[in-house]
This record gives structure tokens, C-alpha cells and sequence, in this order.
């Protein structure tokens, strides 16, 4: 296989599925593995190459930085540049495609958008830069526009067509989109062109010369005018192209050599290339089975589009043109909808919507069918969310998932949540635009998910929640009493003393909470398999004295307990029985350790790196600003438990994006990221929100945590609970950023009553009798050691020796 872009590891993958057991050689010019190009603009924003990149699979030989310079059709054999070669049973060539560049003077001082490479220029050319320059108002011109925004640049669009984004809307839906992307500071020159890039005398950028002699002011200009694909080695090797470009393909993917196929942005197919990832994963997996001996075939693909651009929905699905059509704009809402229909207005076209893409989904698989209600009902009463999608209506372009596949993954697989659907049919799991149908599809499908806590709470956990808040109950017998049944059961009773614990801070052991607790905040302790606890005191940001340092080594000597530091830059201290840990942490507590709530629902750490104080790298104070985020939300009960990272500088060395809340140091302030862990399905966080202040980030934190705290469900992680938000991050966003639901307010005040009523759990056990008397081994026999706890010796520490 000629390149490793993402139709190429579609193909390695669908012939690995599909069982194959040959070898396959994969050659790729660029120096990393295929990476997820729909999301490159994420790159700037502090994802890094490896979180895009794809996995190497194990069986396929990958040559990375390698370029094929020539095909022997006769021998079948490539040639790679420096005079390897390499033989072929079977051809494929996935090369791509690459940027336009108008011939126009100065055009070899611009940059291009198109790899992880390109955008390392882009950033280093604008950190000497003031203003940029995008040439091309479509999909990816407005992708380059918002990243030199995002690198802090005045940005301006410079657009050929009258106005932007010609081939998904018409001129209606472009006023509206260049009224949404004005607002945001940038410059639209819609109906221009490019005479010449403009330099200084020392050969330096200086601006972009429009045909009318006007001069744009910029230090970076950046092309995305289109793509033209590359077959320059095909067309040397004697293959069929197109008149304008392109390798011709039949619908098996094969090229003029039977030999060869071709997919991707470089096939030209029905004489279309096409530049969507659906439609050329469709390629890899209709070339895959054809390679196979099967009989699958590419008959062209839905161009229908969905997408988030500067902020901005746009969505464009048929034909836009028709007999008659059906428009709605409202200018001062930012919205613009419009259907085409057939001239007897019985038959769906197509349609254009910005501002508000709801109607998109559904009407899409209706396109060259009955219409399924008044048009007007379709655009103004929810888009259609409510009509019955027929079985082929394709869901998920990118993975070409219809909706009989989602229901198949529901009825028959068993999927009984979004997660379960991706992992079954792969759909959401590319762009993620169709996870809200996922779930109306889910919600239609009849199968009975029940929100109930337990069989003793007909409430889920959030419900649950709110009932207490609003109510002022205090105690779980007056909450079983008023809104339950029954005494209550180990999943109920945690629950409840977790949002006692959320709503009034009180302590886990105080009457009758202490019987609400499981195993580990009964003793405020993580018990171990050999029945012994562990210690953990908290050191917030990793940053601990000498003395300190000495005093915890003073306690695992004294009392005989294995030592580990651990990746939350922590040290756990194991093989504590239960009447030691009192003594154990009043001289703990006596040198000024608090709880590390190791045990609890609670935030855990917060990791950093040594940030600006000491790296050469950092840019901002990471360790500082990772001590004030423990120190606040210290004792804080959760659904699940909370981790934290605060790295200095974007070498994330904190690993701050695996973390449920991390932050990224930029040299404008700080990036949050939320709703990463490393959890049974390892996730990484989504970026929130970018250039913060730390009143601003601090305050943003307080509500994500707070907005989380009300809504998950029990032991529901951040990620999950982010990925179930109908909207996602962007209704997040909405509601703890912009204040949609306006309880910013309220979210505030909980969080600064949580930071102003905070005590240490332990130094308050330490001054209560009452609660100290819980730690003993036996109660008939105290200060008696259990006799199953043994122990054995390995690396110089003990280690727990389980008796049968």
C-alpha cells in the first residue's frame, strides 16, 4: 500500500477483520503513522500527534518516511526513494491528495493546512505575528481560520466565491455564517481573489495584495483553496487519470491494472473525487472486500454535510436546488433553514441549514422520498426529531452506519447505552455529530433502561440529589422515609451519604453517616486483599519538605508499612491494621499531613509537573497552580472518584489530558480540559475551554465539578458522564460557561460553602472519642492483632501473604 492516511488504515483494518492472513506492507512519505485528520485543528489546541495518531496494527509492515518514486507493472514491484524495492501481489495506492496553491507571486512564502507538519509551521510562524491571512472560505479554509484565531492572530477570510462555504450553502446561508464569523472578530472578504503575497525588503510577509490593489495587512498567509489529487505516480507508471486529475477507479476500486486499486482523495470515482472521510472509508472497505474475492461495489456516496465551524452549526444534506422551496432566516438569531421539494411538493430535495442543524438527521434520510410531514413542521417544530428513521437511513456518514445497524446493535447485541452502540457499529466515533440520534434511536428502541438508583429509590442519583437539595434533608432515614421503601441496601446507602457528604460537608462518620459508608470510609482507609489498610496523606501537587519527607519515613519504620510512590505523586504507605491507623495519623496529622481521601469518592490529586519555576520549557506556574486546585477541592464527594493535572507548558508532562479535570499552561493563560481518565475504556479529556485566566479557569472548574456532582449517575466517571450529556461538550459549555439554565450562580455558592466548610476528616476523628472507637481489630478483644494478616519479605519490604 502506497500512503498511510485514514482511508489506508481503514483498508488495513477491514482486511485484517475480514481475516486476512498475508502480509501486508504499508509505505508512508510522512514520519508518523495515519492520524485522525478530521480533528487535525485539535493539534493546536494542545492534543498531541500521538493522541490523533491511529495504532500501528501489529501485523502489517509499516515504513514510515518513505516515498515511493516509481511502480514496474510488468515485475510488480515499487521502487521507494533511496532504491529499495519492494514486490506486490496486490497494489494499492491511498496517496492522497495535496493542497492548491494559486500561482500567484510570493505563493512559495505562504503556508498550506493540511498535516500535523503544516500546523508546526503555522504555530511558529505566528508566534512572531500579529495578523494571518486564509485563503479559501470553505470546510477547511474556515478550520485554518479559527486555529490562527486560536494562536491569537487578528484573522481575516479571503473568499473567491461571493460568499463562503459555496458548495454546502447557498447565498442566504452564507450572510448568516459571515454575520456568525464577523461577530467573532474575524474579517470576511467574501468575492475576492489573490493578486500577490506581499514582502518586505528583507523577504519577510507582509500582506496579501487583492486584485483591486488592496492591501490585507499579515504576516501569515495560509492557502486552503482546495485539493487536488495526487497521481503523479500513477499517471507515471501509465494508469488511467482523469482529464483534471485523479486515478480513474471502477466501482471495485480498481485502476486500468487489475492489479491496482486506488482509494481516497486521489481516486477518481464516477468521475468525482471525493474528500470526505465517509465516503473514502466506504472505498477502503468496498477495496478490502473486493481484494478478498467478494463482490462489493462503490457506487458513489451521500456528500451530505454536519459540521461545527467558529462556533457555528452548518449543515447542508440533497440537492440544492428544486422546484419549489421552503426558507426560514432570522437574521437576529443567527438562523437560516431551507428545504427544496419537487414541484408537486411531495417529495423532499434536499436542504441547507446554519445557525440550528437539528432538522439535519432526520430530514437527510428522507432526501428523494415522500415528505413526511408539512415543511414547515419539519423546519420549526424540533427538525423532524420525532419522524421514524426507515432501516437504510444512513446514522453515521463517516462510518457509513445506517440506522437498521444501530438497531441491530440495540435488539440483537444487546447495546444498551451510546458506548455499547460505538463500540458495536462505529458509529459516533469519527467526527461524534451523530451521537444525539444514537440516542433517539436508543430511546425509541424499547428497551427498558431503568434510571432507579435500586429496588429501595424509584429516583436516579441526580434525582435523588435534587429531592435532598430542594427539601433540606439531612439524615438517609428521612430520605427513605418521605421518597423510598425498605431499609435501604449497599448500593443506595453510599450513594446517599456521598450526596449528604456533596450538600452539607459534613463528616462521613458522624451518627448516622457512619452506617451509610462501605468498607473504606468506614475506617477512612482502602483496605487491601490481605484485610490491612493503606495510609495516604495528601501532598498537594507533589510538593513536599524535607521534614515531611522524614516524618512519613519515621512511620513506615516505626510500624513496619510498605512504601510506594505512586503516579499521582503520592506516597501510599500499606499493611496498617485497623487499630494502628489512629496511631498512625495522629503523628501524621501532628506534622501537618491532612487526609488524602485515598478512600473516598473524592478528588484524589492533582499531578503536576515542575512548571515555570524550574523547567526551561514552562510557561506558566504549574506546581502553584496545581497546590491551590487540591487545596480547594480537597474533601469534595463525587459520583466517582476526581483526578487532576496541571501541566506548565504544552510537553504535557503532567499527562494532564488522561485526567477527569487537567489543564495545559499556554502563554496566554491556561487550557482546561475535562472528562479524561484512565479507566477500564482509557479516554482522553476534550478541550473546555482555551486561554484562561486562573480566576476564569478556577471558576469554570467550580462549576464543571458542581454541575457534575448534581447530574451523574452513581460511580458514573466524567467521561461517561460527558459523553451522555444530550448536546455533549457543547451543551456543557453552554450551560457552566454562557449560563443557559442560569444555576452559574447557584453552582458558585455551593462550591465556596464546600471550600469554607471543609475540615480534615481525620485530625477530626483524632479529637472524637466517639469515633475512634470504631478502630479496633475485635471488638471483644482489643488491641488484639488479627492472626490471618502475615507477611513476608521481598525487595527489602514486607509484602502481604494471603492464608488459605
Amino acid at each position: 500500500m502506497v500512503g498511510y492516511g485514514p482511508a489506508a488504515h481503514r483498508l488495513v483494518e477491514a482486511l485484517l477483520q475480514r481475516g486476512f492472513d498475508g502480509r501486508i506492507t504499508v509505505i508512508g512519505e510522512e514520519p508518523r503513522p495515519a492520524y485522525d485528520r478530521v480533528a487535525l485543528t485539535s493539534y493546536l489546541s494542545g492534543v498531541s500527534a500521538e493522541d490523533l495518531s491511529y495504532p500501528v496494527p501489529e501485523q502489517a509492515v509499516v515504513r514510515l518516511g518513505s516515498r515511493v518514486t516509481g511502480i514496474d507493472r510488468q515485475a510488480r514491484v515499487v521502487t521507494v526513494e533511496g532504491g529499495a524495492r519492494e514486490p506486490y501481489d496486490v497494489l494499492v495506492l491511498a496517496t492522497g491528495s495535496a493542497p492548491f496553491v494559486p500561482p500567484v507571486p510570493g505563493a512559495e512564502h505562504a503556508y498550506v493546512y493540511r498535516t500535523i507538519d503544516d500546523l508546526d509551521a503555522i504555530r511558529l510562524a505566528a508566534k512572531e505575528a500579529a495578523d494571518g491571512v486564509v485563503v479559501g472560505g470553505g470546510l477547511l479554509g474556515l478550520e485554518a481560520a479559527d486555529a490562527l484565531r486560536s494562536l491569537g492572530l487578528r484573522t481575516h477570510i479571503v473568499e473567491m466565491s461571493p460568499w463562503l462555504m459555496p458548495r454546502q450553502v447557498d447565498e442566504g446561508g452564507g450572510s448568516v455564517l459571515k454575520a456568525h464569523i464577523e461577530e467573532l472578530g474575524l474579517s470576511v472578504h467574501a468575492g475576492a481573489g489573490v493578486q500577490e503575497i506581499v514582502t518586505d525588503d528583507k523577504g519577510q510577509v507582509a500582506g496579501l495584495r487583492k486584485p483591486d490593489g488592496t492591501i490585507i495587512d499579515a504576516q501569515v498567509v495560509v492557502f486552503s483553496a482546495g485539493i487536488r489529487p495526487r497521481d503523479e505516480l500513477a499517471r507515471a507508471s501509465g494508469l488511467e487519470v482523469g482529464e483534471r486529475g485523479g486515478i480513474v477507479v471502477d466501482s471495485a476500486m480498481r485502476t486500468s491494472d487489475p492489479d491496482i486499486y486506488a482509494i481516497g482523495e486521489c481516486a477518481l470515482s464516477g468521475g468525482m473525487i471525493y474528500g470526505l472521510v465517509g465516503p473514502c472509508f466506504t472505498m477502503a472497505e468496498v477495496a478490502a472486500d473486493r481484494i478478498l474475492g467478494g463482490g462489493a461495489g462503490f457506487e458513489g456516496a451521500d456528500m451530505s454535510t454536519k459540521l461545527k465551524l467558529l462556533g457555528v452549526e452548518v449543515a447542508q444534506f440533497g440537492a440544492m436546488t428544486g422546484a419549489l422551496d421552503v426558507t426560514y432566516m432570522d437574521p437576529v438569531a443567527g438562523v437560516y433553514k431551507r428545504l427544496f421539494i419537487s414541484d408537486d411538493a411531495q417529495t423532499l430535495l434536499g436542504g441547507i441549514c446554519v445557525g440550528d442543524a437539528s432538522p439535519y438527521t432526520s430530514l437527510r434520510s428522507f432526501v428523494g422520498k415522500p415528505l413526511p410531514a408539512p415543511p414547515s413542521d419539519l423546519l420549526f417544530t424540533g427538525g423532524g426529531a420525532q419522524l421514524e428513521l426507515p432501516d437504510d437511513a444512513q446514522v453515521c456518514s463517516c462510518n457509513n452506519v445506517s440506522a437498521g445497524a444501530v438497531r441491530s446493535a440495540i435488539a440483537d447485541h444487546g447495546c444498551a447505552d451510546v458506548p455499547g452502540i460505538k463500540a458495536c457499529t462505529r458509529a459516533g466515533t469519527t467526527c461524534g455529530s451523530c451521537v444525539p440520534m444514537l440516542k433517539q434511536l436508543l430511546e425509541k428502541s424499547g428497551v427498558e433502561v431503568s434510571k432507579n438508583l435500586c429496588e429501595h429509590f424509584a429516583y436516579s442519583r441526580a434525582e435523588l440529589f435534587d429531592i435532598v437539595r430542594v427539601r433540606g434533608i439531612t439524615t438517609f432515614s428521612e430520605l427513605i422515609a418521605a421518597h423510598g421503601d425498605g431499609r435501604g441496601c449497599d448500593i443506595c446507602k453510599p450513594a446517599v451519604a456521598s450526596i449528604l457528604a456533596s450538600l452539607h460537608n459534613g463528616h462521613v462518620l458522624d451518627g448516622e453517616m457512619a452506617t451509610l459508608q462501605d468498607t473504606n470510609d468506614r475506617f477512612l482507609a482502602n483496605i487491601q486483599k490481605n484485610g490491612t489498610y493503606s495510609v495516604v496523606p495528601r501532598i498537594p501537587g507533589g510538593e513536599i519538605t524535607p521534614d515531611k519527607l522524614i516524618v512519613i519515613g519515621e512511620v513506615a519504620r516505626d510500624f513496619g508499612l510498605y512504601t510506594k510512590i505512586t503516579g499521582g505523586q503520592r506516597i501510599d504507605l500499606f499493611g496498617a491494621s485497623v487499630d494502628q491507623l489512629p496511631e498512625i495519623w495522629r503523628r501524621l496529622v501532628d506534622a501537618g499531613f491532612e487526609s488524602g481521601h485515598a478512600y473516598g469518592k473524592a478528588l484524589r490529586t492533582v499531578k503536576s509537573c515542575v512548571g515555570s519555576t524550574w523547567c526551561r520549557y514552562g510557561v506558566q506556574d504549574s506546581v502553584g497552580l496545581a497546590i491551590e486546585l487540591e487545596l480547594r477541592y480537597r474533601g469534595l464527594r463525587s459520583p466517582h472518584k476526581l483526578k487532576s493535572a496541571v501541566s506548565g507548558c504544552a510537553r504535557e508532562c503532567a499527562e494532564a489530558r488522561s485526567k477527569d479535570f487537567g489543564i495545559i499552561a499556554t502563554e496566554q493563560g491556561w487550557n482546561l480540559y475535562v472528562g479524561g481518565n484512565g479507566g477500564f475504556k482509557p479516554r482522553h479529556a476534550d478541550l473546555l475551554a482555551g486561554d484562561l485566566s486562573t480566576e476564569e479557569l478556577l471558576r469554570t472548574i467550580d462549576r464543571f465539578l458542581m454541575f457534575y456532582i448534581r447530574t451523574a449517575d452513581r460511580l458514573q466517571r466524567t467521561a461517561a458522564w460527558v459523553e451522555s450529556l444530550d448536546g455533549g461538550l457543547d451543551y456543557l459549555r453552554s450551560v457552566i460557561i454562557d449560563d443557559s439554565l442560569g444555576i452559574c450562580a447557584d453552582l458558585d455558592a455551593h462550591m465556596s460553602q464546600h471550600v469554607a466548610t471543609y475540615q480534615d476528616e481525620w485530625r477530626a476523628t483524632l479529637e472524637d472519642p466517639e469515633k475512634l472507637s470504631r478502630f479496633v481489630s475485635f471488638v471483644n478483644a482489643p488491641g488484639v492483632p488479627d492472626p490471618s494478616i502475615v507477611f513476608a519479605t521481598e525487595r527489602g519490604q514486607i509484602k502481604p501473604v494471603v492464608l488459605s
